[in-house]
């Protein structure tokens, strides 16, 4: 019988012609499924309440968080009134101007982190980098719904390094817009402002979304860390805590609209200690995160995340923790480990610390610069700051201590972490300042710092 259409008649095409027209449908139809199968198996996926790699086998997250990179806290620079990002980039300006103040914050992030401090990072043991990140340095400063800053190349650089070092890389968005914690470290208003501020949800959903696009198909990327310690227990946490997980679920369906394969990560409320205003899960490759300081070592540390973990059958894992001592260290990781709890420690570096992997020392003439921290902006008169070429000199003495070739290791702090100790590359072998490993990726070499 002919086939027709609308009444016309066709000779009926022959049998081989038929059999090749079926194939070509099956084809085009199982190619996107395929790849994306392909796609999705070179991902570390929660299952159930463990990380497992494509193998199939357990993969433990053995972290640090690169703080004060991208999101600089005062502390870190021994800064005693200027805390949040604003306020340490307003006592900049204020020292040396300006453009001078672009050129140092350019050359900061070009030097805070290199690829020997990816390198050394690798050889220690480490399997994960946490990397915090501040929103606005992913956004054009002149207009913020446009996606285009120097966040972008940077934090592509350091994906590319920990690719080839063998290193996990986990993006935390740890300063929303307006602010999703409510203190310094979140460059907000010192209120949780992005919960009441329609305009800021939409930006931070809208960021994420276009993170998740980039790196989609980037398997060193290991999962989307939403929002750091979100709401601090300073504030309405009646009102806020139950907006949380709502949240979440509008942060998880935009991302899954680009990314159904990286796993997404979910940070309790209070200091990301609480895990009270979350429920089941709502999406099949989430984990979650406390963090937790100072906590006790025996069993009823870790009970309340433990409970969380077997009812919902997810893999939680503490995001931020340390900062005392190496025996507390040990103890606190031991105890994680022994419920397949993964862990990250805070932070990578920072200036004359005990409690970190790499301790920066404290440059010449800095005192001058602390000094200014602790002035009210009201009181930074020419009389009483150092004069341009004093802070000018410090800041760059400051830019040279944070290479990793002139840090001192905590042999202590690593071994606390059960990893073992590298040498410190040597200076003569390391390129040099203005060398491909650090040029600035924004807007070429500095003219005024090392």
């Amino acid at each position: 019988m002919p086939a027709s259409i609308k009444g016309v008649f066709l000779p009926r095409a022959p049998r081989r012609h038929r059999i090749a027209a079926v194939v070509l449908v099956a084809v085009a139809v199982l190619l996107p499924l395929l790849a994306g199968a392909a796609r999705a198996g070179d991902f570390i996926r929660a299952e159930g309440t463990r990380l497992v790699r494509p193998d199939g086998t357990t993969f433990a997250i053995k972290g640090i968080s690169l703080g004060n990179w991208l999101m600089q806290e005062g502390y870190m620079f021994r800064f005693e009134r200027a805390k949040s990002p604003r306020q340490i980039e307003a006592l900049v300006e204020r020292l040396v101007g300006p453009e001078e103040a672009e050129r140092f914050w350019t050359a900061f992030r070009d030097r805070y982190v290199t690829k020997a401090d990816v390198d050394f990072i690798a050889a220690a043991g480490f399997t994960t980098i946490r990397v915090p990140l501040h929103y606005k340095l992913f956004v054009d400063a002149a207009d913020p719904a446009r996606f285009d800053g120097p966040g972008w190349a940077l934090l592509d650089r350091l994906i590319g390094w920990c690719r080839a070092a063998g290193l996990k890389v986990i993006i935390d968005l740890h300063a929303a817009p307006g602010g999703q914690t409510g203190v310094n470290h979140d460059d907000g208003p010192g209120y949780p402002v992005m919960f009441y501020v329609p305009a800021h949800m939409r930006q931070t959903v809208a960021l994420w979304t276009e993170i998740a696009r980039r790196y989609r198909d980037e398997p060193a990327v290991l999962g989307y860390d939403l929002l750091n310690e979100p709401i601090s227990p300073y504030h309405d946490t009646g009102y806020l805590n139950p907006r949380l997980e709502p949240f979440y679920r509008e942060l998880v369906e935009a991302i899954r609209t680009v990314d159904p394969d990286h796993l997404i990560i979910l940070a309790g409320a209070q200091w990301s200690s609480s895990f009270e205003m979350l429920g089941p899960p709502f999406d099949d490759n989430l984990a979650y995160t406390y963090h937790a300081f100072w906590a006790s070592t025996e069993r009823d540390g870790v009970q309340k995340y433990v409970n969380f973990m077997t009812v919902h059958d997810v893999p939680v894992f503490v995001g931020e923790t340390g900062e005392l001592t190496d025996e507390w260290n040990e103890r606190f990781r031991t105890l994680n480990e022994r419920f397949g709890i993964g862990w990250s420690f805070w932070p990578y570096k920072y200036m004359d610390s005990g409690s970190t992997v790499i301790s920066v020392p404290r440059p010449a003439g800095w005192e001058a610069i602390v000094a200014a921290s602790a002035l009210p902006p009201s009181a930074w008169t020419d009389a009483a700051l150092p004069s341009p070429e004093v802070a000018r000199a410090a800041l760059g003495a400051y830019l040279e201590a944070i290479l990793l070739e002139n840090g001192r290791i905590n042999a202590g702090y690593l071994r606390s972490l059960g990893l073992a100790v590298p040498t410190l590359p040597d200076p003569s072998s390391d390129p040099a300042p203005g060398s491909q490993e650090m040029i600035p990726v924004g807007s070429g070499a500095p003219t005024a710092y090392p």
